[in-house]
């Protein structure tokens, strides 16, 4: 059955501030159209807030509704788990109306550059296969060469 939502009055899901720096609202659009492919979230960081490092086990697509931002993506420069050495790799400029495809597993942060605005984004994260919810793993990095854990 077909259903719709609207980004601004979704619910709004509970988040863990652990994930991010700053100030970030969340609205689930996905937990009322109840898609299959995917889970779908209209993303609000406020004042410089941002991501911690982080990567999906599904593609993730970002749609900007607002503000200027930035996706920055990392390699991971050994074996460890939880502990491990990064590299910055690239930075993306992110403005209203861009959408950018982080493939699965890579390494990322991104959000709002600018500290007297809102960013926002609307982030599809896709299924890794059919019917296998998408799982974020995150991490405590000080985003520039070292990983010092996950965040539960």
């Amino acid at each position: 059955m077909m259903k719709k939502s609207n980004i601004l009055s979704s619910p709004v899901k509970k988040v863990k501030t652990d994930y991010f720096t700053g100030q970030v609202k969340l609205h689930e659009i996905s937990g009322i159209t109840k898609p299959r492919e995917h889970d779908m979230y209209h993303v609000i960081f406020k004042k410089s807030a941002r991501t911690k490092l982080h990567y999906h086990t599904g593609g993730q697509l970002l749609i900007v509704t607002k503000g200027n931002g930035s996706l920055v993506l990392y390699n991971k420069k050994n074996r460890g788990v939880s502990k491990f050495k990064i590299s910055k790799t690239g930075t993306i400029n992110l403005n209203v109306g861009d959408t950018v495809y982080i493939p699965a597993k890579i390494l990322h942060t991104h959000g709002s550059v600018k500290n007297n605005q809102v960013f926002s984004h609307i982030a599809l994260n896709f299924y890794p296969k059919k019917g296998t919810k998408p799982q974020t793993v995150w991490f405590e990095s000080d985003l520039r060469t070292t990983v010092t854990g996950k965040i539960h």
